[in-house]
């Protein structure tokens, strides 16, 4: 039983646990994810939504709801369902609820560090005595977790450095649907948000688009790029698909440039978005994985990543991407700009990344996944209440 606080939002959290929970209903495990928001749910019958009993947005993210659910009403759910293992994808409410279940029922915990919260406060906020009181609710948090899973192994020594065990830690195989994710896209039009009078070469973006995904030195890259190859006479853009609260500072940002900002595409469009870009471009160095990065790959586009986090861990650097300094944006620039004028470098690394993601499907992850909980709950299930 898998306890999240985000399910129905649009972020790579949500996307991971969907795409677990489609992963056991195919295979015939019995799995439930369970999560408490406002939000509308999206389809699978071992998708359960109790909703809160008080919700707010989070502050500077409207579209992030803070959802307060009734723990008693998640810990009967839990006793109802019986499972052998609950598993705690986020440190919110419903992240809690859950480690007041397996409490409740005396069975193993096991979780998954996501999201890099005390790197999101100190980018966000910039203040010492608050990154250090995120990291240490982190340490709390996880305390008493069996396994902890990170998504990469740039991350498990992160997490290893909150003061658990080296044996608790482990990196969980990544994986992207890779049918979902295809150059097969290419043969069916552009989303309408996307339709232009001409030809254009187009630079992605995909994500939040909120400061810690380092967005203002994509901005100052942009330019630089842009600029160079104005000069040269390429029709280019850079298209942002996302939305957060630094979009209205972003786009003042990139004034000027040729940009476009899609707001979030869903589905088929957001698979179709991919597949008709040119070259992906993710700067983030707080993001423990970075799932775009590998649905870029996944659907033939080469990608630019930043050397620290986990996204340069699904990249093979100069076959499928670059990964550059994160704090240069002339790095970034030129990068842009040689991709952009070898038109047959970018086509044969966008081959190479769709054969790449191969090794990454989903199916595997899963496998790896359920193995984890499998064998944490033959080492570690207590007797249980009668």
């Amino acid at each position: 039983m898998l306890f999240t606080d985000t399910l129905a939002d649009v972020n790579g959290v949500s996307r991971f646990v969907r795409n677990i929970a489609a992963a056991a209903r195919d295979s015939g495990r019995d799995f439930r994810a369970v999560t408490s928001t406002v939000f509308a749910m999206p389809a699978g019958e071992n998708l359960v939504n109790l909703p809160p009993g008080f919700s707010m947005a989070l502050p500077g993210y409207p579209d992030l709801q803070l959802a307060l659910p009734s723990f008693r009403r998640f810990i009967s759910l839990a006793r109802e369902f019986r499972p052998h293992v609950i598993h705690v994808s986020t440190p919110g409410p419903v992240g809690i609820a859950g480690r007041l279940a397996a409490r409740s029922l005396r069975v193993p915990l096991v979780g998954v560090y996501h999201t890099d919260f005390p790197a999101y406060v100190d980018h966000l906020v910039g203040h010492p005595s608050l990154t250090f009181f995120a990291e240490s609710f982190m340490r709390r948090f996880y305390r008493g977790f069996s396994t902890v899973f990170t998504r990469s192994v740039d991350y498990a020594s992160r997490v290893r450095a909150l003061g658990l065990p080296e044996s608790r830690v482990l990196p969980l195989r990544p994986g992207v649907r890779t049918h979902d994710f295809h150059p097969r896209f290419r043969a069916q039009p552009a989303p309408d948000c996307l339709a232009q009078a001409r030809p254009m070469l187009r630079v992605l973006y995909a994500g939040r688009v909120s400061i810690e995904k380092n967005l203002p030195l994509l901005a100052r890259a942009w330019h630089v790029a842009d600029a160079a190859l104005r000069a040269r006479g390429v029709a280019a853009e850079l298209v942002v698909v996302g939305d957060g609260p630094y979009r209205a500072a972003f786009e003042h940002a990139l004034a000027g440039s040729r940009a476009r900002f899609t707001g979030f595409l869903h589905a088929e469009s957001l698979s179709r978005a991919y597949a008709h870009a040119d070259l992906f471009v993710f700067p983030s160095a707080t993001d423990t994985l970075g799932q775009v990065v590998m649905e870029a790959q996944a659907s033939g586009v080469p990608v630019l990543v930043s050397d620290a986090g986990g996204p340069k861990e699904v990249v093979s650097p100069g076959v499928t991407g670059l990964v550059l300094p994160a704090s240069d944006h002339h790095a970034w620039a030129r990068a842009v700009i040689d991709l952009a004028l070898n038109r047959a470098r970018r086509e044969h690394m966008g081959r190479a990344a769709h054969v790449h993601m191969a090794d990454y499907d989903m199916r595997a992850t899963f496998e790896h996944f359920w193995s984890v909980h499998e064998q944490v709950a033959a080492e570690l299930t207590l007797p249980r209440p009668r």
